[in-house]
């Protein structure tokens, strides 16, 4: 049987591959690759995979303010969920983040993804605040480590 493998991205492959999960997941707000390598610059980027299949990515920006609050975005393709992928993209970003310095965790989800939004809640997140970006009919959901 395969084990996980979390990585950085190394070249643009695995940032496709970042990429591909992203945009998969948030039709709403898709990514170039030049988008991605922005990100990459500022964030810490991961990405997972099954052996050789693609299984999801991670972002975590760093911690920011008085509060050191640190986002932590773990994402599984649909195919994939339901196996503890999740929890370990979402407890590898959240040790990446207190490594950084955070003392608060946040994360946003797609008001559209309910299994996002369940897998958040079920972990002790709140909400915080709904948006919509400009152009955009579906809200993002900043929820809060409780």
């Amino acid at each position: 049987m395969s084990t996980l493998r979390i990585e950085r991205p190394h070249g643009d492959a695995m940032l496709e591959d970042w990429r591909f999960v992203h945009n998969t997941i948030i039709p709403t707000d898709p990514l170039s690759l030049e988008d991605v390598r922005e990100r990459s610059r500022r964030n810490h980027l991961e990405v997972a995979y099954l052996g050789d299949v693609l299984v999801g990515c991670t972002t975590v920006r760093p911690p920011t303010g008085e509060e050191a609050v640190a986002t932590v975005i773990a994402r599984v393709l649909p195919d994939h969920r339901g196996k503890g992928f999740g929890k370990r993209l979402y407890a590898q970003g959240t040790d990446r983040a207190r490594e950084l310095g955070a003392r608060a965790i946040e994360t946003i989800v797609l008001a559209s993804n309910t299994d996002g939004l369940r897998f958040a809640e079920a972990r002790g997140f709140v909400e915080v605040e709904r948006y919509v970006l400009p152009g955009d009919t579906i809200p993002y959901v900043t929820l809060r480590l409780a």
